[in-house]
């Protein structure tokens, strides 16, 4: 039997919004994967440690806060120190092409901006883990 890719969806910071983060985390699933919600306003040391509980594969962070450069860098920091490697990290949300390209540059398997497909999200998660 085929292990279900796991996907821990998180609201990360003070942004309220989470309608996008709800929409994705079921698109997710209705593919086929598993997926763990973690909800508002959660800490990177939040997810982090959430990650780690549910042994995901992928972490996905839904930021419309404008937090992302502060935010995105400790979660990864935070996977580095607990030697979870192999955990991919997406973004999705309003992220600026430069901002981007250096979450990119710091270890961010994929940035999805507004407008990104659910069909072309699902795809993407669908090829990290392979």
């Amino acid at each position: 039997m085929e292990q279900r890719i796991r996907v821990l969806v998180a609201k990360p910071g003070l942004d309220g919004h989470d309608r996008g983060a709800k929409i994705i985390a079921r698109a997710l699933r209705d593919a086929g994967m598993e997926v763990i919600y973690t909800g508002l306003r959660q800490t990177p040391e939040m997810i982090v440690e959430a990650a780690l509980q549910e042994d995901v594969q992928v972490i996905g962070l839904s930021i419309l806060s404008g937090a992302h450069g502060a935010i995105v860098p400790r979660v990864l920091e935070l996977l580095r120190q607990k030697e979870m490697d192999d955990v991919k990290v997406i973004v999705g949300g309003i992220v600026p092409d430069e901002d981007a390209s250096e979450l990119k540059r710091l270890g961010v398997a994929g940035v999805f901006q507004p407008g990104a497909s659910l069909n072309e999200i699902v795809e993407f998660v669908r090829s990290l883990v392979v």
